[in-house]
């Protein structure tokens, strides 16, 4: 069985997803102030190849050149963020007419290609200024976030109708602020709750500042969603499974779609007295009704809980997921992406399921789904005959979600280009396009030419 375009609805947004750290550059021109990111990969260390987003994919500068190439693979639709330090410099005060001036030439590039923009506001890039003020554990950050929102909104409302407020809030708090692993690098155990409850005051605050700005504005946020198993039916293996899913899944879906933590999550973390002295109205806030839910996907945890004292490996570290040391992520035996993570289209299913159960028939959008692999340019081509089978896979389990009545309406595949991926600077590549670092030069992939001609676009070749 193969995909087949025919199988979905004529609107289906068929799409390709970046962030503005990661592909942009320019990080010190036309106004923009620095980001945690641009202190972040500058300490020794915290970047794997030592490398920054100084000049990652040079899209500033490149941007109709990559406009063209979307074109030529046929998407309708292209998910990218802005940084919130290039429209203001500190995070306060009037809009960089420079900075918006980018991402207006970058949104009328795309309708003149018929490709439809979808606008992240905020894609872990914080201004430092904020940082420097205490950042998202401080309430405050979450207020000047809904001002920001409400600004850029006011600015491109003419030429961006669909907006999300934040991409995966759960790496921001707790990549940012527990493990370190991310910026701004801070290890602070449960406390880092504190930093995910303001990401999604942030969002309550977002979301009415852009619909005050923008009577027509479609309104979403991106949450990293996982399928969840447990190792075994043994009470301690199915415990670990309900602390992850409650921190991973349930911590995020149900403020915002139910209007509430869930009490186990909370209890867990130890942060019952903190979460306590908010103002009750905050879930309310936090709970505005929304138009689309983005989902990002990748995998599947599968959890226990360790034997009496044997270490706890990998990602399950106790920094991660704070309040829930006493958990490990199980390998199955599954094929693997160069990240390491397993392999289960399938996953993606349940993620939708999941969070149809809380809102039914709420818009979802896959928003992001990709794999990395160790890809090199061979007289001219990129072989990448992984990745290809995995899009087609996870394509395939998008046409399983829709015959299950599921409410999916898109698909953006992570990622256009090769780019800056985090702490792993530039050795993980998931584009479709793969990207020379030391020329720029953009050379599409098998699996870009495959995505092509699966929707018609005229970058597909016939192999």
């Amino acid at each position: 069985m193969t995909a087949d375009r025919r199988d979905f609805p004529a609107d289906f947004a068929w799409g390709t997803a970046t962030a503005s750290y990661q592909i942009e550059g320019a990080t010190d021109v036309d106004g923009r102030g620095q980001s945690i990111w641009d202190a972040f990969t500058r300490v020794p260390g915290a970047i794997a190849d030592g490398k920054t987003g100084d000049l990652a994919d040079d899209h500033y500068r490149r941007f109709r050149e990559d406009v063209s190439i979307m074109a030529d693979l046929g998407v309708n639709a292209y998910r990218f963020s802005i940084a919130w330090s290039r429209i203001q410099a500190d995070g306060t005060g009037p809009a960089n007419p420079l900075g918006i001036g980018f991402y207006r030439e970058l949104s009328e590039a795309l309708l003149e290609r018929g490709i439809t923009p979808y606008v992240t506001l905020y894609h872990w890039d914080l201004p430092l200024a904020l940082e420097e003020r205490g950042g998202w554990l401080e309430r405050d950050t979450a207020e000047r976030y809904g001002e920001y929102a409400g600004l850029v909104t006011g600015e491109l409302g003419d030429v961006v109708k669909h907006w999300i407020t934040l991409n995966e809030p759960w790496c921001s708090a707790f990549l940012g602020y527990a493990s370190g692993i991310h910026a701004p690098g801070k290890q602070l155990g449960s406390r880092s709750a504190r930093a995910a409850h303001h990401l999604l005051l942030g969002h309550g605050r977002a979301v009415p500042a852009i619909r005050a700005a923008q009577s027509d504005a479609i309104v979403g946020v991106t949450l990293n969603l996982y399928s969840m198993r447990a190792a075994s039916e043994s009470a301690a293996d199915l415990d670990a499974k309900r602390r992850i899913d409650g921190l991973t899944n349930r911590f995020f879906l149900e403020p915002i779609l139910a209007g509430h933590y869930p009490e186990d999550v909370i209890a867990d973390l130890g942060e019952g007295q903190w979460f306590g002295q908010n103002p009750a109205s905050d879930a309310a806030d936090i709970a505005a009704p929304i138009d689309f839910l983005g989902i990002n996907y990748y995998s599947r945890h599968t959890v226990a809980a360790p034997p009496l004292g044997s270490p706890v490996m990998g990602e399950a570290c106790g920094l991660t997921y704070p309040g829930s040391e006493a958990v490990q992520l199980i390998d199955t035996g599954v094929a693997r992406t160069h990240m390491g993570w397993p392999i289960h289209p399938e996953g993606m299913v349940d993620v939708l399921e999941l969070a149809n159960s809380y809102q039914p028939d709420l818009p979802l959008y896959i928003t992001e789904n990709g794999s990395a692999y160790p890809d090199a340019v061979v007289d001219g081509e990129v072989e990448d005959e992984n990745r290809r089978r995995y899009l087609e896979q996870h394509v395939m389990a998008c046409s399983a979600a829709l015959d299950k009545g599921l409410p999916l309406k898109g698909y953006f595949v992570w990622t256009l280009a090769d780019n800056f991926e985090w702490a792993w600077g530039y050795s993980r590549r998931f584009g479709l396009v793969h990207v020379d670092y030391a020329t720029q030069k953009r050379t599409i992939k098998r699996s870009g030419k495959w995505f092509a001609r699966f929707l018609g676009g005229t970058a597909g070749d016939a192999s």
